[in-house]
């Protein structure tokens, strides 16, 4: 077991064992500690949030917003380390979805769902609470180092959800979507930045930037309705709302190429909308923007303009 690893087993069995106002406590003085000392994923957050909010804002309430952002980045790992030790109606309870009428007609009618969710709020809750609620799921995870990937695997199948690999499965992953989609699944899949360098170029906050294009592909391939996701704190509980189905290009209206960008594009502003509305709940520590360094800051010119491809 890697030092990775056992920090994160570390995580899921200490931070259950706390009472839950000590563990909220620690993960905040920790966000805070970190927002101090401004370290790469702060400032790569503080120049996405830039993004998001504009230059109109001034630099202290920009300040203020990335310290919220890190606390709320912290309260999605406090609760993801204790979402194997609650029940079922903890589970239930601890996640609010407006809109949710909408899939459990599609899992009734067997068609299933595609939802494209941003990094935001918490979405192992929101994928709990699927499961919970007795509809059928599956979604894909990013295949980290060999030992950390299948303690998250094993965390979120615990939780109700089937998990594909991104990569090195035994069938390709949009292969099984596609079967689990005509069975009428819902297929949440993190849909505002791209993990391949392959992805879509869409316009986001004024900026171009990749998203993965398998939500559009799927919805195009099955006929599945698509929405979008968006995500965020209340005191109480993590909330999303979902907006959709999202119009689909007609099949004869122009090369799968072209209605893919499309479609990813309205995946884009239905994301943005969503984050502009909840700018602190939106957990973006990465490189998001292509004419961005590896800090986040802006360079003096972006890279050229490519098609994405699918």
């Amino acid at each position: 077991m890697n030092l990775t690893e056992a920090g994160f087993v570390a995580g899921w069995r200490l931070v259950r064992a706390l009472p839950r106002p000590v563990a909220v406590a620690a993960f905040r003085a920790g966000a805070d500690r970190a927002h101090r000392k401004d370290g790469g994923g702060t400032r790569r957050l503080r120049a996405n949030l830039r993004r998001v909010v504009g230059p109109e804002l001034p630099d202290a309430e920009l300040d203020a917003l990335v310290r919220e952002g890190l606390r709320s980045y912290a309260r999605y790992w406090m609760e993801a380390f204790r979402l194997p030790g609650l029940s079922r109606a903890e589970i239930l309870a601890g996640f609010r979805l407006d809109g949710q009428e909408l899939l459990a007609a599609d899992v009734a009618a067997g068609r299933g769902a595609v939802v494209a969710l941003p990094h935001a709020g918490n979405w192992d809750a929101a994928g709990a609470w699927v499961a919970a609620t007795g509809w059928p799921m599956t979604t894909v995870a990013e295949r980290l180092p060999d030992g950390v990937y299948e303690r998250f695997v094993g965390f979120r199948e615990g939780l109700g959800m089937e998990i594909l690999p991104n990569t090195g499965g035994p069938r390709p992953a949009f292969d099984v979507l596609v079967d689990r989609l005509r069975a009428g699944y819902v297929v949440p899949l993190l849909a505002d930045r791209d993990l391949s360098a392959r992805g879509v170029e869409v316009d986001f906050f004024g900026g171009r930037t990749r998203m993965p294009a398998g939500p559009a592909m799927l919805a195009i391939r099955t006929g599945a309705p698509l929405y979008v996701a968006s995500m965020w704190y209340e005191p109480d509980a993590a909330c999303a709302s979902i907006e959709g189905p999202l119009p689909l290009p007609d099949p004869d209206s122009a090369p799968l190429d072209a209605r893919v960008r499309a479609v990813t594009q309205r995946i884009a502003d239905g994301l943005a909308a969503g984050i502009a509305r909840h700018p602190q709940d939106w957990h973006m520590l990465q490189r998001m923007w292509l004419d961005q360094s590896r800090d986040g800051t802006p360079t003096s010119a972006a890279p050229p303009a490519t098609t994405g491809t699918v």
